[in-house]
């Protein structure tokens, strides 16, 4: 959308992604949640006439990753008013699709006040963070930027790591900032994850709009 004049910008729907700043370990750049959000926007817009993506917010509520280099985070508060002001300056429905779990709570909270928005997160079994899933996703989508030297982190789950995270942070439990085990990742999977996740988003977008 970025890039349209305004009397070309006349969709119903704007589909604006969420993503983050933040580290995803030595081997992942750190605009990944982004590059997911913006992958899966794109997927159903693709699939829509009266649709379109708005430019992603490369930017959220990532304090559990303080203390790694690169890290930007705006916290929840100023996210959620963010997300608030978006919704309220666009004449007609807006959706968020977020790909940084740490966006959850703000996003929650704006929608309480948002009757014409909708949020929604793609659900991907496995490890949490820049591990196996998140991997293979930017394996198939961005291959030049994953790095090769790919190590394993904790791969507890991650209601084991939560308290202590809560306390220390990423780092307290993986001080690579690795949640999970990305050796074995692939792009093949990366492209299954994505259409399933896409698949998932048009039938979540479809049962809301066109009842």
């Amino acid at each position: 959308m970025g890039d349209l004049a305004s009397p070309a910008a006349t969709a119903r729907l704007a589909v604006v992604p969420l993503g983050a700043t933040e580290q995803h370990g030595p081997h992942l750049p750190l605009g990944t949640d982004t590059a997911i959000a913006v992958a899966l926007a794109e997927g159903l817009v693709a699939t829509r006439g009266d649709a379109v993506v708005a430019p992603a917010l490369p930017y959220g509520s990532s304090g559990e990753h303080a203390g790694f280099p690169g890290t930007l985070s705006i916290g929840q508060d100023a996210l959620r008013l963010v997300l608030l002001e978006l919704a309220r300056s666009w004449d007609g429905p807006m959706l968020f699709v977020c790909a940084h779990g740490g966006n959850a709570e703000p996003l929650a909270a704006a929608l309480h006040e948002l009757p014409d928005a909708r949020g929604w997160t793609p659900t991907f079994s496995g490890d949490a963070h820049a591990g196996h899933v998140e991997t293979s996703l930017m394996l198939a989508l961005a291959p030049e930027h994953v790095g090769a030297a790919r190590e394993p982190g904790n791969a507890a789950p991650l209601a084991e790591l939560l308290p202590a995270m809560r306390a220390g942070g990423v780092r307290a439990v993986a001080p690579n900032g690795i949640l999970g085990d990305p050796t074995r990742a692939s792009a093949a999977e990366g492209r299954e994850l994505l259409a399933r996740a896409i698949a998932d988003l048009v039938a979540f977008t479809a049962d809301w709009l066109d009842p």
